[in-house]
């Protein structure tokens, strides 16, 4: 047996201060009506079944009460195994962990937006496998698809500018990794959605956007920075220079991320501030634009709703209490008619 509402359960200690007051009550009216009327005339005027009617009838409320109670807690027994389809997308999220993702222009920095942006989405979804990949100068398959959010918020919090030691942007790189991570056997509801800044150090990312293409995988971008540049803070404090003892300014390459997002009829949007552009990919491009399959074949106990059964002993309860104070009057009537024709 199981309940659907067993907070309800706390209910029933109420019912201890009542019959304590029912008792009380039913002992305190019998003895002031024998101190009214005396022993003697108190037995002819309300005779003893009157007080047996009255204690069923406190019996009989408290017993609609409990079940009642018992009602609303909803209990559930017996159940029937049931099949739940899932449809969904396959989505590999490509994070940008370069040393470029440090630049502050974006609060608290590129990187720790990114991060937020991809929680976010993990909030969002619904019935989608989800992956993640994390790049740099080269990329590495961080977590396999999975229908495990809370498995992929976990390998999400390790990712770190210092996690792949090969420095750059290898934009082509991450895109191949992430389309293998794809099953090679459909070329549908596959997406992709990259989150860097932008800058591509191998040149090799609009060949890798046609490779996803050609397999069936849309690619929905996430631009994070701005246009102005941003110097790169570097561990010991201080700003990364060149050669020249110049201040490195890192940018957002916008127009290199709309073109690889045309190449594989994906879209592109810059991250702003709050949710707005996760939703609008998610939602009205990604789940609009993507064809969605069956993920997942699962069973599950249904369990049967026995809730009527208390509450119609409940009521049946509340009729026998009511025909219990309606027998009152009729049974003093009686015995007052007997007493006459005594």
């Amino acid at each position: 047996m199981r309940f659907g509402a067993p907070m309800y359960f706390h209910f029933f200690w109420l019912m201890i201060p009542l019959i304590l007051f029912l008792v009380s009550a039913f002992k305190k009216k019998r003895a002031l009506v024998q101190k009214f009327c005396g022993s003697l005339m108190a037995q002819r005027l309300v005779p003893e079944v009157v007080w047996k009617n009255q204690k069923q009838r406190n019996v009989l409320l408290l017993l609609a009460l409990f079940f009642g109670l018992l009602s609303l807690t909803q209990p559930r027994w017996g159940y029937q195994w049931e099949e739940i389809h899932s449809e969904g997308v396959d989505i590999i999220v490509a994070l940008d962990v370069s040393n470029s993702m440090l630049a502050e222009d974006v609060k608290p920095s590129r990187l720790k937006r990114a991060q937020r942006e991809i929680s976010d989405l993990l909030n969002l979804m619904n019935g989608d496998r989800i992956g993640l990949v994390a790049f740099a100068g080269t990329a590495f398959l961080q977590c396999p698809l999975t229908l495990d959010y809370s498995a992929a918020r976990i390998f999400l919090e390790t990712l770190d500018s210092d996690l792949i030691p090969v420095q750059g942007t290898a934009l082509g790189t991450a895109i191949r990794t992430a389309v293998q991570a794809f099953s090679q056997k459909e070329k549908k509801s596959k997406a992709l959605i990259l989150i860097t800044d932008g800058e591509d150090q191998e040149g090799d990312a609009q060949s890798a956007a046609q490779f996803a293409a050609e397999q069936g995988v849309k690619i929905f971008i996430i631009g994070v920075g701005g246009e102005q540049g941003a110097p790169i803070p570097e561990p010991e404090g201080g700003f990364k220079k060149d050669q020249n003892g110049e201040v490195v300014l890192t940018k957002l390459d916008e127009t290199a991320l709309i073109e690889i997002a045309k190449t594989t009829q994906g879209s592109y949007v810059r991250s702003i501030s709050g949710d707005l552009d996760l939703e609008t990919i998610y939602f009205e491009r990604l789940k609009k634009n993507v064809t969605q399959k069956e993920l997942n074949i699962d069973k599950r106990k249904r369990w049967q709703e026995r809730f009527q059964w208390p509450a119609f002993l409940a009521l049946i309860c509340l009729g026998f209490a009511t025909l219990q104070n309606e027998n009152k009057p009729s049974v003093i009537r009686g015995q007052n008619l007997s007493q006459k024709e005594a």
